[in-house]
């Protein structure tokens, strides 16, 4: 477990956890820490047990997680990133999971499916935050082809 201060929406410092496999732990320390220089805000950082183990009450908390033993979405029996531990998603409702046919998980980040806005907190290709993940080996969601899952960064890519 990382426990890790943090630039709220708010502009003042606060105090997050994140878990990810320990072969990991630096790796995300040190991306992390980057952000905090850059005072990237993050809406909130907790468990997703906070959440009772439930992905979707997480995304539409806008939390910032990494660990929580699922299943890939809409793909029964294949395990997620975030069940090993090898996956982080920011700030969900700024950088939402956009479908093909357009769909956007939350649904409360359907304004931000357009990445030709700027707001707090959004994750924008080559900025700060994806080259600080990029300096670890962690690929972005928002670079796939097909859905973009601009709130997701993972050791592996997938």
């Amino acid at each position: 477990q990382l426990d890790l201060p943090h630039w709220g929406f708010d502009r003042e410092v606060h105090r997050g956890k994140l878990i990810v496999h320990r072969r990991h732990a630096n790796d995300v320390l040190r991306a992390m820490k980057a952000l905090y220089r850059e005072r990237f805000p993050i809406r909130r950082m907790r468990r997703v047990d906070a959440y009772g183990g439930n992905d979707r009450r997480s995304m539409r908390a806008d939390n910032t997680s990494a660990f929580n033993c699922r299943e890939v979405a809409g793909r029964p029996g294949v395990w997620s990133q975030h069940a090993y531990g090898r996956a982080i998603d920011i700030n969900p409702v700024e950088n939402p999971y956009v479908s093909p046919g357009g769909s956007v998980s939350p649904r409360k980040g359907t304004r931000f499916a357009d990445r030709s806005r700027r707001a707090r907190g959004m994750i924008r290709g080559g900025d700060s935050t994806v080259r600080a993940f990029r300096r670890q080996g962690w690929e972005w969601g928002g670079k796939w082809s097909g859905a973009k899952d601009y709130q997701h960064f993972s050791s592996n890519g997938r």
